[in-house]
């Protein structure tokens, strides 16, 4: 991110808090809970989000070395992502050609030949067909027509893509516009590490768990505990780009910034600097780690999601933990304990267990009863919530759908 842009909007939020003001867009909006519960539009979104629109399933440090890989099934198409010999990053439907079984089971790990458990065909990992057992008696094949099925994937700026349809086109400057697929090489989301995830599994919709990271109203009510202690609440600079969007919200180390002349002024040391990916991703950057949230439906129960985790940080930031191990989950929250390098793996998980799953999925698991049991008819979405704004209505447009009702203001 230009320093211009990061001093613009620390000037932003340190003006709100001075101020003790908050975003305001200006506009409410009243939005049907039909949308947390009906199983005609969860099916709509299934079939246009999941099975039809690009997916961002991981970063490059998933796969560090030649031969790495790891196999998802979050939207139901079992994946197989593998980074080639000439370390070139492949997508492959996990199916073995002769009948269909899984080649590969482990999560994560390192191969260069990937073998069907059922009748042991091989595959290299650039999915080429190499070897079938007792090929005279099975007979005649041509291996070169019977690789496993290939996915359109792109690796772009640290940031591993793929469309789960086979003769999609993935275009990633059209689907991020010039302006964001500019911005995101400045976080250097290519450099990172791979250090561990989390899923998390609740009755909530998946567009509620979407919500969980849609404003800072809540930081010093719900959190008062625990994120609370580290960041301000009641601040933040948005920015649209089309269906996706920034969200930035200060921590108690943007008071620093005012003794600092303006040039080495550093959003990731004052504040969390988040995208929205539409439909369904959440990219959170801090000093020297990411961590990549990826919601996905339940494709059978609207009223169940499936929230994915994963945590990145520099090299540097993960020398000095193995150097001094100086953040223990016990001092997550305390902020005479934390520096500015981020946490630790086991305080990452802490965060999200302690916050989102058990204090936001929370409240979602509440919202998903109430909007489920038919006598609450609709939310709102208040003027600082400007997040909620821009999701819902992109996603009710994305579907040609009736957006939220804007509220007529005094």
């Amino acid at each position: 991110m230009e320093q211009a842009l990061q001093v613009a909007i620390l000037k932003e939020l340190l003006r709100q808090l001075h101020a003790g003001q908050n975003i305001d867009v200006g506009v409410q909006y009243r939005m049907s809970t039909n949308s947390y519960v009906c199983p005609e539009i969860a099916a709509r979104e299934w079939d246009a989000f999941f099975q039809h629109h690009p997916q961002l399933i991981g970063l490059s440090g998933d796969l560090p070395d030649a031969g790495s890989y790891m196999t998802l099934n979050d939207f139901e198409v079992p994946l197989l992502a593998t980074r080639d010999k000439d370390r070139r990053f492949r997508v492959f439907l996990n199916a073995c050609r002769h009948r269909a079984a899984r080649v590969a089971n482990e999560e994560r790990g390192t191969s260069t030949v990937f073998t069907c458990p059922f009748h042991q065909w091989g595959y290299g990992n650039n999915g080429a067909l190499i070897s079938i057992p007792d090929d005279d008696h099975f007979g005649a094949i041509d291996k070169s027509c019977h690789g496993l099925i290939e996915l359109p994937a792109i690796e772009r700026d640290g940031l591993l893509w793929v469309h789960p349809q086979p003769d999609a086109e993935l275009e990633i400057d059209e689907l991020l516009g010039q302006t964001l697929a500019n911005e995101l090489p400045g976080h250097n989301l290519g450099d990172l590490v791979y250090a561990g995830g989390t899923t998390i599994d609740r009755n909530l919709n998946w567009k509620l768990a979407n919500d969980t990271f849609g404003e800072t109203y809540h930081f010093g009510k719900l959190h008062s505990d625990t994120l609370g202690k580290i960041f301000l609440g009641n601040n933040l600079h948005f920015e649209e780009f089309g269906r996706h969007h920034r969200f930035v919200t200060a921590n108690r180390g943007i008071y620093d910034m005012c003794d600092l002349p303006e040039s080495d002024w550093a959003i990731k040391r004052a504040a969390f600097v988040m995208y929205y990916l539409f439909p369904n991703v959440q990219l959170i950057n801090n000093a020297q780690s990411s961590t990549l949230v990826r919601v996905y439906p339940d494709r059978d129960n609207p009223g169940r999601s499936v929230t994915q985790v994963s945590f990145y940080y520099s090299p540097e930031a993960i020398q000095e933990t193995d150097a001094r191990q100086s953040l223990s989950t016990k001092d997550v929250y305390n902020p005479d304990a934390r520096d500015n390098t981020g946490p630790n793996l086991a305080a990452s998980l802490e965060v999200f267990s302690s916050t989102i799953e058990q204090e936001d999925y929370v409240m979602g698991e509440m919202q998903q009863q109430a909007a489920q049991s038919g006598r609450l008819k609709e939310v709102i979405f208040g003027r600082n919530e400007p997040a909620l704004h821009h999701f819902h209505n992109s996603y009710a447009e994305a579907l040609n759908l009736p957006p939220p009702q804007a509220i007529p203001q005094d």
